[in-house]
């Protein structure tokens, strides 16, 4: 491996270990103390360049964005996330090996947990109270599924690395708590500094002043076309009560997951049919994430480029049982006939499975390991739309309905960290937005809002989306009557998942 790309690996060791498969960074924790990171990035650079001119580019590219991170917006210091993902145990959840090698690494992940917590309270000194309110339900998480000792009950040495672990997690929580309480209110960090954490890292210029143009000009557009799918689905009806209406149409735990299933196999034929992509083969399952894994309602782990083939998982996380009767009914009407398809859209194929398949098939370091979460999450999020315009359940208006829906939140995302960051609105102001934009409502947009101070790239869903088609009217003006659909997608997918600034190279020269 490129010395180069080795450095960054150890820069990006929880990404790298879960989506690439680089399981030799298993068991390991990086070293974010304040000195750390300064020895890191002092390494970034230092090697050959990388004989393909792309790959030599992403190779860059991703090392100026790591500078522009760590090294001048400083997320290791006002960032408990960074911190999170570096302790987090739930990767060693997934069958990606046998039982006994993954309790091994696990338990040496565990007892590094007290020198990386030492690392992240030296750091943790730029946190904002309200990203540290917003994080502390993740941070307490962390122990889930420690009930006891990773090597078994009745090791001593297990037990000891898992009593010190804990020790070490309750001062995280302290400190993090601490910070809640007396930490600086502003969670803004300045629009230069926001212009340079999106665009460094993806190769290219932000203007955000033109960005929040395009996002509300994106808006209008989504909002009439939500209009005109509730008409034709109820003539005159309003969709604030339609969607409410429609929420509560589900599966129920119990149905949601065959339902899904089925969701699967039909969008795979449909993609398979119209020539959107190839077969992306392999196996998906569907069922519940691993307890660690529960705090979100869906998502995708792939089989990732370096691990043996095996089956994904899809995972759809039904409501606790134990929770009151309004929150379970808020929870399924996510999965509702409405939302569930175009999710699975999303998660499955032509999304984030389909990508994920497509990544295996791969040459080169490069684009087996380094992503760009602005394409991989703007590639799912333009799959939702792709599929919709190609006729995908074109008789039934809750598709439509669906992916308009979801469209309008990772819309209303773009605009209010712009808003939040830039300081031109408030945090009342962008839960006003999630509620009036958004259609959502209570927890649920204030939620959203204060997502905004902790994940400040979180527009990279529609921005990823709007530069991908903005790259296919250039591929259709280009290839003129050549143009089809697979040969735009396994083009720009044979790039791997690159940083937005670089997807022109799927053109090829001239």
């Amino acid at each position: 491996m490129n010395p180069r790309l080795r450095v960054l690996c150890e820069l990006l060791m929880p990404e790298v270990r879960e989506y690439a498969g680089l399981h030799e960074y298993d068991g390991q924790v990086q070293d974010l103390s304040p000195s750390g990171v300064t020895a890191a990035l002092a390494r970034l650079g230092q090697g050959p360049p990388d004989p393909n001119a792309h790959d030599e580019a992403h190779l860059r590219t991703t090392e100026e964005g790591l500078r522009t991170a760590l090294g001048m917006v400083e997320e290791h210091r006002r960032n408990p996330l960074v911190h999170i993902a570096n302790l987090d145990l739930a990767t060693y959840d997934r069958e990606y090996a046998p039982l006994a090698e993954r309790q091994d690494v696990k338990r040496r992940h565990l007892a590094s947990w007290p020198a990386a917590v030492d690392g992240a309270i030296e750091s943790l000194d730029l946190v904002p109270a309200p990203v540290a309110r917003a994080l502390l339900p993740a941070t307490r998480g962390l122990v889930a599924g420690l009930e006891q000792s990773p090597e078994g009950p009745g090791s001593s040495a297990g037990d000891a690395d898992l009593e010190a672990a804990r020790k070490a997690h309750g001062r995280l929580v302290h400190h993090v708590e601490g910070i809640g309480d007396g930490g600086d209110p502003d969670v803004a960090i300045g629009g230069p500094n926001l212009a340079r954490l999106m665009g460094d890292p993806e190769g290219m210029p932000v203007d955000l002043g033109r960005l929040a143009l395009r996002a509300d000009a994106e808006a209008d557009r989504v909002r009439r076309l939500l209009d005109d799918a509730c008409d034709r689905l109820r003539p005159g009806a309003r969709p604030g009560e339609l969607l409410a209406e429609l929420g509560a149409d589900h599966a129920g735990p119990e149905g949601i997951e065959a339902e899904a299933r089925a969701l699967i196999a039909e969008a795979t034929a449909f993609v398979v049919d119209r020539d959107l992509l190839a077969d992306p083969g392999g196996e998906c399952r569907v069922g519940p994430a691993p307890p660690s894994r529960r705090w979100a309602m869906a998502m995708m782990s792939w089989t990732a480029p370096f691990e043996a083939d095996a089956p994904a998982w899809y995972y759809i996380n039904p409501p606790d049982p134990v929770w009151p009767a309004e929150e379970q009914a808020e929870w399924l009407a996510v999965f509702s006939r409405t939302t569930l398809p175009a999710i699975t859209v999303h998660e499955v194929t032509p999304g984030h499975y389909a990508h994920g398949r497509m990544l295996r098939r791969l040459d080169g370091d490069v684009r087996r390991i380094l992503f760009s979460s602005a394409f991989v999450e703007g590639w799912a999020h333009y799959a939702e739309e792709l599929v919709l315009d190609e006729g995908f359940r074109a008789d039934d208006p809750r598709f439509a309905i669906g992916v308009h829906v979801e469209a309008l939140v990772r819309i209303t995302r773009l605009a209010v960290a712009i808003g939040i960051h830039t300081g031109a609105m408030s945090l009342e102001d962008a839960v006003h937005r999630f509620e009036e934009d958004a259609f959502l409502r209570g927890p649920a947009a204030r939620s959203e809002a204060e997502r905004a101070g902790f994940d400040p790239t979180y527009g990279r869903y529609t921005w990823g989306k709007l530069e991908i088609r903005a790259f296919q009217d250039e591929a259709r003006t280009r290839w003129g009557r050549r143009y089809r659909h697979r040969r735009f997608h396994e083009a720009l997918l044979g790039l791997g998942a690159p940083p937005l600034g670089l997807i022109g190279d799927a053109l090829g020269p001239g």
